[in-house]
Protein backbone atom coordinates (compact mmCIF):
# COMPACT_ATOMS: atom_id res chain seq x y z
CA UNK A 1 0.00 0.00 0.00
CA UNK A 2 1.25 3.47 -0.82
CA UNK A 3 1.85 5.70 2.20
CA UNK A 4 2.03 9.41 2.82
CA UNK A 5 4.98 10.29 5.06
CA UNK A 6 4.37 13.27 7.33
CA UNK A 7 6.73 14.71 9.94
CA UNK A 8 5.55 15.19 13.51
CA UNK A 9 7.30 18.09 15.21
CA UNK A 10 6.45 21.08 17.38
CA UNK A 11 5.74 23.44 14.48
CA UNK A 12 2.31 24.98 13.93
CA UNK A 13 2.36 24.01 10.27
CA UNK A 14 2.63 20.34 11.22
CA UNK A 15 -1.13 20.30 11.89
CA UNK A 16 -2.11 21.10 8.30
CA UNK A 17 0.40 18.59 6.95
CA UNK A 18 -1.18 15.92 9.17
CA UNK A 19 -4.68 16.86 8.06
CA UNK A 20 -3.72 16.85 4.39
CA UNK A 21 -1.95 13.48 4.60
CA UNK A 22 -4.90 11.87 6.39
CA UNK A 23 -7.49 13.30 4.02
CA UNK A 24 -5.53 12.29 0.90
CA UNK A 25 -4.94 8.82 2.34
CA UNK A 26 -8.64 8.41 3.09
CA UNK A 27 -9.63 9.49 -0.42
CA UNK A 28 -7.05 7.32 -2.19
CA UNK A 29 -6.97 4.18 -0.04
CA UNK A 30 -3.42 4.88 1.08
CA UNK A 31 -1.81 4.83 4.51
CA UNK A 32 -0.10 7.44 6.65
CA UNK A 33 3.29 7.07 8.27
CA UNK A 34 4.15 9.68 10.89
CA UNK A 35 7.84 10.27 11.45
CA UNK A 36 9.25 12.03 14.48
CA UNK A 37 12.96 12.74 14.74
CA UNK A 38 14.66 13.25 18.08
CA UNK A 39 17.64 15.60 17.61
CA UNK A 40 20.96 14.29 18.93
CA UNK A 41 21.76 17.45 20.91
CA UNK A 42 18.97 16.64 23.36
CA UNK A 43 21.12 13.88 24.89
CA UNK A 44 24.56 15.45 25.20
CA UNK A 45 24.59 14.94 28.94
CA UNK A 46 25.86 12.27 31.22
CA UNK A 47 24.72 8.85 30.11
CA UNK A 48 22.10 8.36 32.83
CA UNK A 49 20.55 11.80 32.30
CA UNK A 50 20.66 11.33 28.52
CA UNK A 51 18.75 8.05 28.75
CA UNK A 52 16.05 9.62 30.93
CA UNK A 53 15.73 12.54 28.49
CA UNK A 54 15.52 10.16 25.53
CA UNK A 55 12.71 8.21 27.20
CA UNK A 56 10.86 11.44 28.08
CA UNK A 57 11.16 12.59 24.45
CA UNK A 58 9.71 9.28 23.25
CA UNK A 59 6.81 9.59 25.72
CA UNK A 60 6.05 13.14 24.47
CA UNK A 61 6.13 11.91 20.87
CA UNK A 62 3.78 9.01 21.63
CA UNK A 63 1.34 11.35 23.43
CA UNK A 64 1.43 13.84 20.54
CA UNK A 65 1.03 11.01 18.01
CA UNK A 66 -2.01 9.60 19.82
CA UNK A 67 -3.85 12.92 19.46
CA UNK A 68 -3.31 12.92 15.67
CA UNK A 69 -3.89 9.16 15.36
CA UNK A 70 -7.24 9.36 17.16
CA UNK A 71 -8.41 12.14 14.85
CA UNK A 72 -7.21 10.21 11.77
CA UNK A 73 -8.97 7.02 12.88
CA UNK A 74 -12.19 8.72 14.02
CA UNK A 75 -12.61 11.32 11.28
CA UNK A 76 -10.79 9.87 8.27
CA UNK A 77 -10.81 6.11 8.83
CA UNK A 78 -7.01 6.01 8.55
CA UNK A 79 -4.86 4.13 11.06
CA UNK A 80 -1.42 5.79 10.97
CA UNK A 81 1.84 4.21 12.00
CA UNK A 82 4.52 5.95 14.05
CA UNK A 83 8.24 5.83 13.34
CA UNK A 84 10.75 7.46 15.70
CA UNK A 85 14.31 8.08 14.58
CA UNK A 86 17.22 9.82 16.26
CA UNK A 87 19.55 12.22 14.48
CA UNK A 88 19.36 15.33 12.34
CA UNK A 89 15.89 15.80 10.84
CA UNK A 90 16.63 16.06 7.11
CA UNK A 91 19.04 13.10 6.85
CA UNK A 92 16.66 10.98 8.94
CA UNK A 93 13.67 11.89 6.75
CA UNK A 94 15.64 10.94 3.63
CA UNK A 95 16.81 7.71 5.29
CA UNK A 96 13.22 6.79 6.19
CA UNK A 97 12.11 7.37 2.60
CA UNK A 98 14.88 5.10 1.37
CA UNK A 99 14.21 2.47 4.06
CA UNK A 100 10.47 2.17 3.35
CA UNK A 101 9.66 1.54 -0.33
CA UNK A 102 5.92 1.91 0.37
CA UNK A 103 6.27 5.65 1.01
CA UNK A 104 4.92 7.43 -2.07
CA UNK A 105 4.72 11.09 -1.04
CA UNK A 106 6.40 13.28 1.59
CA UNK A 107 3.97 15.83 3.05
CA UNK A 108 5.41 18.94 4.72
CA UNK A 109 3.69 21.96 6.22
CA UNK A 110 4.94 25.41 5.26
CA UNK A 111 5.22 28.06 7.93
CA UNK A 112 3.53 31.41 7.46
CA UNK A 113 5.83 33.80 9.28
CA UNK A 114 8.30 36.24 7.73
CA UNK A 115 11.27 33.89 8.27
CA UNK A 116 10.12 31.65 5.44
CA UNK A 117 8.44 28.27 5.08
CA UNK A 118 10.50 26.56 7.80
CA UNK A 119 13.76 24.64 7.92
CA UNK A 120 12.43 21.30 6.67
CA UNK A 121 10.70 22.79 3.64
CA UNK A 122 13.73 24.96 2.85
CA UNK A 123 16.28 22.16 3.17
CA UNK A 124 14.26 19.38 1.53
CA UNK A 125 13.12 21.50 -1.40
CA UNK A 126 16.80 22.12 -2.23
CA UNK A 127 17.28 18.38 -2.72
CA UNK A 128 13.81 17.65 -4.14
CA UNK A 129 15.25 16.86 -7.56
CA UNK A 130 17.19 13.91 -6.21
CA UNK A 131 14.53 12.45 -3.91
CA UNK A 132 12.88 9.20 -5.05
CA UNK A 133 9.37 10.55 -4.27
CA UNK A 134 7.52 13.86 -4.69
CA UNK A 135 7.08 16.40 -1.92
CA UNK A 136 3.72 18.02 -1.21
CA UNK A 137 4.02 21.32 0.65
CA UNK A 138 0.86 22.35 2.48
CA UNK A 139 0.45 26.04 3.35
CA UNK A 140 0.21 26.49 7.10
CA UNK A 141 -2.68 28.94 6.96
CA UNK A 142 -5.12 26.87 4.87
CA UNK A 143 -8.44 26.38 6.62
CA UNK A 144 -9.87 22.93 7.36
CA UNK A 145 -12.59 23.64 4.83
CA UNK A 146 -10.10 24.50 2.10
CA UNK A 147 -8.08 21.38 2.88
CA UNK A 148 -11.21 19.26 2.58
CA UNK A 149 -12.02 20.94 -0.71
CA UNK A 150 -8.62 20.26 -2.30
CA UNK A 151 -8.10 16.73 -0.99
Amino acid sequence: MRKFLVVLDDSRECLNAMRFAAMRAAHTGAGVEILSVIPPDEFNHWIGVGEVMREEARERIHAHFEVFAKWMRDKQGVDPELVIREGEAVPEIIAQIKDDPDIGVLVLGAGTDKKGPGPLVTQLSRSAGSLPIPITIVPGDLSKEKLEEIT
